[in-house]
C-alpha cells in the first residue's frame, strides 16, 4: 500500500478496515499453496469462516455468508472435490445435507488462524502491541453490538 496514496477525507471506517483485510486476505490466500493448500481461495474464506465445529447445511452457510445457496453450494463442492469438506446426510433432517470439515479441511483453518496471527504479530511490531490489543478490543466490541443488533431485527 503506498503511502499517502489515500486522502484524509477518503478514510472513512470502512476505507480504513478494507485496506487491512485485503492486505491481510492477499497474504493469507497466497501462503496456501506454500502450505499444500493450492486449490483455496480466497473466495472459499466464506466457508471457512461459517462452517461450525460440527458442521453446517449449505443453506445456513449461505444465510451467514450473505450470499445465494446456488454459490455457495459452488464453493463447497469444489472444496469437497478436493479434500476439504465431506457432505452427507444431516442427522436432524433427513431431507438435508450437512458439510463437515475434513483433517485436510480442519488443516486450512488451522494454516489460516496461524498466517493470521502471524501477520497480526508483525502489525503489532508497527503499530504497537498495546495498540493493536486496544483496536481488537473495540473491533469486538463493535463485532457484539452489530451481533445484538442483528438477532433484535
Amino acid at each position: 500500500m503506498k503511502s499517502g496514496s489515500y486522502p484524509d477525507r477518503h478514510r472513512t471506517l470502512g476505507a480504513l478496515l478494507r485496506a487491512p483485510w485485503r492486505v491481510l486476505e492477499g497474504r493469507v490466500y497466497g501462503a496456501m499453496a506454500e502450505r499444500g493448500f493450492p486449490e483455496v481461495r480466497p473466495a472459499h474464506g466464506v466457508v471457512f469462516r461459517h462452517i461450525e465445529a460440527d458442521g453446517s447445511r449449505v443453506s445456513d452457510l449461505a444465510d451467514r455468508a450473505g450470499m445465494a445457496k446456488q454459490s455457495m453450494a459452488y464453493l463447497v463442492s469444489h472444496l469437497e472435490e478436493h479434500g476439504y469438506l465431506r457432505v452427507g446426510p444431516d442427522p436432524l433432517d433427513g431431507r438435508a445435507k450437512r458439510v463437515i470439515l475434513t483433517e485436510r479441511g480442519e488443516a486450512v483453518l488451522k494454516a489460516a488462524h496461524d498466517l493470521s496471527r502471524s501477520i497480526e504479530a508483525e502489525w503489532a511490531l508497527a503499530i504497537g502491541a498495546g495498540p493493536m490489543e486496544t483496536l481488537k478490543r473495540d473491533l469486538g466490541r463493535l463485532w457484539d453490538y452489530l451481533e445484538a443488533e442483528d438477532h433484535q431485527s
